[in-house]
């Protein structure tokens, strides 16, 4: 389903939902993050989606980095909580969803790295080569915030 990403953006359309959603800050042993180039808007992405009904929402960070990019996780901790009003996704079908994102810390423990219908590329990139990416600002503020040693979640 094609989407547009809105953030503090008066042109916006009003949100007319919200939905629980994951992303995951998963870094290797020397330090890369797990990245996807997204097939739906071309812009690089940590791994994340959707909550399904019945799920845990850890349960949600395993499965999507799965189905994404082929590596599987074990969950170590929370990075943050993202629930601007200011950010929104449309979707063709007239759905609106304002944001309401939680990243976690995850650490590989097995898999191939692969692509999927949902990732173009997926790449472990080193973290001093980020800044080159095409990145929605809205997931350079979940990546900074992942890579950074915060003692606490960020809430926002």
């Amino acid at each position: 389903m094609p989407k547009r990403d809105y953030y503090d953006d008066p042109a916006a359309p009003r949100a007319n939902s919200i939905v629980p959603a994951v992303t995951a800050i998963v870094r290797n042993d020397a330090g890369e993050l797990l990245m996807i180039e997204r097939t739906d808007n071309g812009l690089w992405a940590v791994p994340g989606g959707a909550q399904d009904i019945g799920e845990r929402l850890t349960d949600t960070v395993v499965r999507e980095v799965r189905e994404e990019t082929g590596i599987d996780v074990e969950v170590t901790g929370l990075s943050g909580l993202y629930t601007d009003p200011r950010h929104v996704i449309a979707y063709d079908d007239g759905e609106v969803r304002q944001e309401f994102s939680v990243c976690f810390h995850a650490r590989p423990i097995g898999g191939q790295a692969r692509t999927s219908t949902e990732s173009r590329q997926v790449h472990w990139v080193p973290p001093d080569t980020i800044d080159s990416l095409n990145i929605h600002p809205s997931m350079r503020l979940r990546i900074q915030h992942g890579l950074q040693n915060r003692t606490e979640p960020y809430l926002g």
